[in-house]
């Protein structure tokens, strides 16, 4: 894990997917950086209630942050914070077509 020393950046990112149909996302923090996640909005716009799940694995171990139904036509949102170090993959999922992600994290760089 990346231990800060003094130099380094930290950058406000997001990832966006559009359209997840039934698959897994999944997102790996690169070598010296850790990702402090702040938001996660999951946007349900098909007609049904659909499964969904946020989960943290890292390398050995998938831990679930959150599983739950999104109803149809309804945006859930995740706000407590977490850490994910480099090297840690944050993936989320969903049971249907037309679901929407958006995570909002910051990135701290602290290099190699």
């Amino acid at each position: 894990m990346a231990i800060p020393s003094g130099t380094g950046t930290e950058v406000l990112k997001n990832i966006t997917v559009e359209d997840n149909n039934d698959n897994q996302e999944s997102h790996a923090v690169g070598a010296g950086n850790i990702w402090t996640i702040l938001t996660i909005t999951a946007c349900n716009v098909s007609g049904t209630d659909t499964a969904a799940a946020i989960r943290m694995y890292d390398g050995s171990y998938q831990i679930s942050i959150w599983e739950g139904t999104v109803p149809a036509n309804s945006t859930m949102v995740w706000n407590d914070r977490f850490v994910l170090e480099q090297s840690d993959f944050l993936r989320f999922w969903n049971g249907a077509q037309n679901f929407d992600w958006m995570i909002s994290y910051i990135v701290q760089d602290f290099g190699a």
